[in-house]
């Protein structure tokens, strides 16, 4: 590859280090792949494709990163939470070693799939209480102990939904830009194999998911399929 045409740096000087260390382009090209298109991949194929068949009662146990019921949640939950920190750590060491901003569409698509990934971080974050007729905090005597945003599918609730599940595949949409562009800037053959490898295996995944029909209905999935649920009520007809 002639560098002279890249204008990528091979080296940078750390003044807290006082000393000038080689740039190492090709582990931020694997870092950022492997999270993208294999860690993210993962956790949306994990709260997808693995909620629970729906039963009567639902989930009941409360939710936790050791209880196994809710194991499809907390895969997608902390797996994205790590996939954004990793991204953010791959962003400043990027940063640094490149002496700012570049400006070139790799930086563009990298920066706006990063800032995706941290708006969706932010957005769980209002997703609002649970809540349910048959959850461990409640009384399935007591009204009063029912009342959530998930199990009532208030409206902020239906705006969370609405942002989160659309802005994650976007979000896959300009990591894909940013990793076609990086290669085409700093090409590594091997990746570029292992990249779409992962897209292939990925949507070779979904189309078995979808055709074993393991897709459930999150709301009846998580509260249940009784009727007396008031999301359930609502979408009666469906």
């Amino acid at each position: 590859m002639d560098e002279s045409k890249t204008h990528i740096p091979t080296e940078v000087y750390l003044k807290f280090l006082d000393m000038t260390v080689e740039i190492h382009w090709d582990y931020h090209a694997w870092l950022m792949v492997v999270i993208w298109f294999f860690m993210v991949p993962l956790c949306i194929i994990s709260i997808r494709f693995f909620k629970p068949k729906p039963t009567f009662h639902g989930i009941t146990t409360k939710i936790g990163i050791t209880n196994l019921k809710w194991w499809w949640f907390t895969t997608h939950k902390y797996g994205l939470y790590t996939a954004v920190g990793l991204s953010l750590l791959g962003l400043g060491v990027a940063m640094v070693v490149s002496g700012g901003f570049s400006g070139s569409m790799h930086s563009i698509f990298g920066m706006v799939t990063i800032a995706f990934g941290c708006l969706q971080v932010i957005s769980s974050w209002y997703r609002g209480r649970h809540g349910g007729r048959y959850y461990a905090t409640a009384d399935p005597d007591d009204p009063e102990t029912w009342k959530g945003d998930h199990y009532n599918m208030t409206t902020r609730r239906r705006k969370f939904e609405a942002w989160h599940k659309s802005a994650g595949y976007l979000a896959m949409l300009f990591a894909a830009g940013a990793a076609g562009s990086g290669l085409m800037q700093f090409p590594l053959p091997v990746l570029a194999g292992f990249l779409l490898g992962s897209v292939a295996v990925t949507f070779l995944l979904w189309i078995i998911f979808e055709f074993q029909e393991r897709r459930h209905d999150g709301y009846r999935a998580v509260f249940g399929y009784g009727m007396e649920h008031p999301y359930n009520e609502y979408r009666k007809e469906l």
